[in-house]
């Protein structure tokens, strides 16, 4: 069983930067490719990144693209969401998921793919 658990989160105002992290705490998930979501109040849960087990390769939502960076330290064991020039739009709950038994280069985009999920780290933009 993997659990995750998300920091980083915060209030800060439009154009600034927040990074998010992501670890473990059971076992090293080296091996499962990691995602990030998101989900504001009154709409859905939406995809905002994802990250082969690898590192090698990395996909972005379109509202994201250019602004915002996944990346994972599998040494330290731990998967990070750079966000920068943050709107308000941005504001939601960020969720790390982690998924095994997929190739080394592949990302999963689709939620329901990711078999474990943090509790969530609230960010919010103030405008």
């Amino acid at each position: 069983q993997v659990q995750l658990e998300e920091s980083g989160g915060g209030l800060v105002q439009a154009g600034d930067s927040l990074r998010l992290s992501c670890a473990p705490s059971g076992r090293t998930f080296s091996s499962y490719a990691m995602g990030w979501f998101r989900q504001a109040p009154g709409k859905d849960r939406e995809f905002v990144a994802a990250i082969s087990w690898s590192g090698r390769s990395t996909y972005y939502a379109d509202s994201v693209k250019g602004r915002f960076t996944i990346s994972r330290d599998n040494a330290k064991n731990v998967v990070y969401l750079q966000m920068n020039s943050l709107k308000p739009e941005d504001t939601a709950v960020y969720y790390c998921a982690a998924a095994e038994g997929v190739q080394s280069t592949v990302v999963v985009i689709r939620w329901y793919e990711y078999e474990y999920w943090g509790q969530g780290t609230q960010v919010t933009v103030s405008s």
